[in-house]
């Protein structure tokens, strides 16, 4: 009788316990700019899917340097559950170390027209999106911080909420970092390029509700000053804007947890 009883009770919590659908798909997409196939992970939910599917939002997250086009799966391994909580689809590009950018040394690497232009294109004839601005959010972490941070500002456009978790939001204090210069030159004889491709000087182009903007940092990252710098910068421009700071480091730690945040802010956006 006991064994029954266990075994009805069992049946029950598998019968009412929720069910995520989400799908996880990883890509191979074409890039006309750069002639090659780029690797994206993309996280659809159970709404966006089926006969009955309704156009959700997307959130493009960016890897760090180092990183691919499974890291954001790999610090969020339940990314499947929140895209069903929320109705958010997740898309998650193989940016390589290129900072997204457009290169102006390198024609191999056009990254800034391959996410702003070429993946939204092909997610949105291929996926159950809401097809404009006020659906679309980029983020991401370090080096992707600030490639959403840049496609953002110069592609207003196309994104209507940008953030960024410890990102590099002035590159000119880092010279000899991160592989760079191979796609900028050396900052001594390039200055003008590199003052050109930093997020930080791009702020002029900014007007204040031209974009949600969500940035936070680590206040033991190496990145929190350069952070602070671009607060203080929309501060005096008066752009409306989240800046969090926590403890933390640079580290998956801390953006497992940040991007929950991010999260509620761009499903906020959505929401409007």
């Amino acid at each position: 009788m006991k064994k029954k009883k266990l075994l009805l009770i069992t049946l029950f919590v598998v019968l009412v316990a929720p069910s995520f659908a989400a799908k996880v798909d990883t890509l191979l997409i074409k890039s006309p700019s750069m002639s090659k196939e780029v690797k994206v992970v993309v996280v659809t939910p159970d709404a966006a899917m089926g006969k009955k599917a309704v156009a959700c939002p997307t959130i493009y997250l960016l890897h760090g340097y180092g990183g691919n086009a499974k890291t954001w799966i790999g610090i969020k391994p339940n990314l499947p559950q929140i895209a069903d909580e929320k109705g958010i689809i997740f898309v998650c590009p193989d940016g390589k170390n290129s900072w997204y950018w457009d290169s102006p040394l390198n024609p191999s690497y056009r990254y800034e027209t391959f996410v702003s232009s070429e993946l939204v294109q092909y997610i949105d004839k291929n996926y159950k999106t809401i097809a404009d601005r006020k659906g679309r959010a980029i983020t991401g972490l370090s080096m992707g911080g600030h490639g959403a941070m840049w496609n953002a500002i110069r592609h207003k456009d196309t994104f209507g909420a940008a953030g960024s978790t410890s990102g590099g939001m002035d590159i000119r204090p880092f010279p000899k970092n991160w592989e760079m210069s191979k796609q900028l030159g050396e900052y001594d004889s390039n200055k003008e390029v590199w003052d050109n491709h930093t997020v930080i000087t791009q702020i002029d182009s900014l007007n204040n509700d031209d974009l949600a903007i969500i940035i936070d940092c680590g206040e033991s990252d190496f990145f929190l000053n350069v952070n602070k710098d671009l607060h203080n910068r929309l501060l005096e421009k008066k752009i409306n804007h989240d800046f969090i700071t926590r403890p933390g480091a640079h580290n998956g730690t801390y953006w497992g947890n940040s991007i929950d945040y991010q999260i509620l802010f761009f499903d906020k956006f959505f929401k409007k």
